[in-house]
């Protein structure tokens, strides 16, 4: 069903905004207009990652993974609310990206403290992620089964 309304939206939303006439009034070609100084462009600025992310990919409205960024750490956390679980994945070093280049890619250190006695953590030393887009991803694997997690801000 969400993949039926979420064009209709969009479609609704280019109609309605799409067709407005302006009342701007046109560019002055005036010779003074041609001295005025012109606006500078700010450089683009890095992402600021911290805060809350939440699966975007997930197949289960209950079934999903969140994480939250701050203070050059990552956790990322099962949310199993069909079982009534939260449960430990993740839990490494953040690397924030310098500038706006993208993608921005790190590879965390496992807080090995933070997630050794966590049943359904990862046990990897080391885990690489990318931002691009808006989009954190990174892989899981599970029992040989490998699947890119896709995460959104909230």
């Amino acid at each position: 069903m969400k993949k039926i309304i979420a064009p209709i939206v969009l479609v609704a939303a280019l109609a309605l905004t799409g067709c407005g006439a302006t009342n701007a009034a046109p560019a002055s070609t005036s010779p003074a207009a041609a001295d005025e100084p012109k606006p500078v462009e700010e450089a683009p600025k890095a992402p600021d990652l911290a805060g809350d992310w939440k699966q975007s990919n997930s197949q289960s409205e209950t079934d999903f993974m969140t994480a939250a960024i701050t203070d050059g750490v990552i956790s990322i956390d099962w949310e199993l609310g069909s079982e009534d679980i939260t449960a430990v994945y993740w839990v490494g070093t953040f690397e924030a990206p310098a500038d706006a280049t993208e993608p921005h890619t790190w590879t965390s250190q496992r807080d090995a403290a933070a997630t050794d006695t966590a049943v359904m953590a990862s046990t990897d030393d080391t885990k690489d992620f990318s931002y691009e887009d808006g989009i954190i991803s990174f892989t899981v694997s599970i029992q040989g089964n490998s699947a890119t997690v896709e995460m959104e801000k909230n």
